[in-house]
């Protein structure tokens, strides 16, 4: 009896539970939906403290497109974006790092720009950056910039189509640099210098073949193929491989890497560097001849894994003129660029360090590409 009158109130308890639950919940919705009723939850909003900030920092559409339209304005204005980076980079590092990276990627300057307006917000206060941007910004923005490339040889009408031309063979030259350790930033750079060298000399082909095309010009008679090695030079560039004793010499892991497979090595060596389809041997040759020079320098005592002046000279000038010493000079031969007169070793150098093709044939990194001489 007492057994079912426990389970009984169990069940009763159970029910009331339930009961109870609903009407609590149903007492909750009903105050929240007469609350929304009665626009007793509405937010009345406001003005935002830094409303008079953001009317100032955005441009209107008629300001973006006037602004955009303009290419002077526009490169003006890019110089200028990052130097705003660096200026808020002094203060604030962690935040300036994040656009630059951004703005590195992209030159998205019209976003850059908006980021650099959020991180104003909390430094309206900031006296140091406000005087850096106002002393110093002016610069970038003044019409008297001259927007031209400072490197002349960058300017003339062939530039453009080399570019495209050098990008094409950007892999190839990345499998000789493997092979032979030279590095590829260098061998590019010969091989502009040696290209630009014909600008002059070969202007009707170029208007006929190379523009078209966008193709290396390639050379048949005293120096051979797109880097311009000679017949002499070539073979002392074999002989070295092979010769133990000579300054020269790279190693054993090198001997083979100009072996012939025919018994007419005159005929196969010209073949092989003035071949218009792949251009291979002609910048294996000229990495070997890189590299054996600095070689030979480095037995001496002189390092010039980061000198492409002086390395760019001593390949143009040949082997017989390669004397180490302390003082180094650059020069070469006399390159005419429409009546502006360069050095071989100049343009080279020049070209090196301007930034182009800097995708292509990355700058190396000192440290890994430092090295010693291959020992006898």
């Amino acid at each position: 009896m007492f057994s079912k009158i426990k389970q009984l109130s169990w069940k009763v308890l159970l029910f009331r539970s339930f009961v109870y639950g609903f009407a609590i919940i149903g007492f909750g919705l009903c105050s929240a939906w007469l609350a929304v009723k009665l626009k007793l939850t509405n937010d009345p909003g406001g003005v935002d403290v830094n409303d008079r900030y953001f009317q100032h920092a955005t441009l209107t559409d008629d300001q973006r497109h006037a602004l955009l339209s303009d290419s002077a304005q526009v490169e003006s204005l890019k110089s200028l974006t990052y130097y705003k980076i660096l200026a808020l980079g002094v203060l604030h590092p962690k935040n300036a790092r994040n656009i630059l990276d951004y703005y590195r990627r992209t030159e998205d300057v019209h976003t850059v720009e908006h980021m650099l307006d959020a991180m104003g917000i909390y430094m309206t206060d900031s006296s140091d950056f406000h005087k850096r941007i106002n002393d110093n910004g002016k610069i970038f923005t003044e019409k008297k910039n001259n927007t031209s490339n400072l490197f002349w040889w960058s300017t003339v009408e062939e530039w453009p189509v080399l570019k495209v031309a050098v990008a094409k063979d950007a892999k190839v030259i990345d499998s000789v640099s493997k092979i032979t350790g030279a590095n590829p930033r260098l061998i590019s750079a010969v091989l502009i210098a040696e290209q630009i060298r014909l600008f002059d000399s070969r202007r009707e082909a170029f208007k006929k073949w190379i523009q078209p095309l966008k193709i290396l010009s390639n050379e048949t008679t005293f120096s051979w193929g797109v880097t311009g090695i000679k017949d002499f030079t070539a073979k002392t560039i074999e002989h070295n491989l092979i010769d133990k004793n000579s300054p020269f010499y790279l190693g054993a892991a090198y001997e083979h890497l100009l072996d012939f497979k025919t018994d007419k090595p005159d005929v196969e060596r010209f073949e092989r560097i003035t071949n218009t389809k792949n251009h291979y041997y002609a910048y294996l040759y000229a990495a070997l001849c890189i590299r054996q020079i600095e070689n030979q320098w480095m037995r001496a005592g002189y390092d010039l894994t980061d000198r492409p002046e002086i390395m760019s000279t001593l390949y143009n000038i040949g082997f017989v003129a390669s004397v180490p010493k302390k003082d180094p000079q650059v020069g070469g031969s006399t390159i005419d660029i429409q009546g502006k007169k360069y050095t071989f070793g100049r343009l080279a150098y020049e070209y090196y360090f301007s930034g182009e093709l800097a995708t292509e044939f990355p700058y190396p990194k000192m440290k890994k590409h430092l090295r010693t001489a291959s020992k006898l």
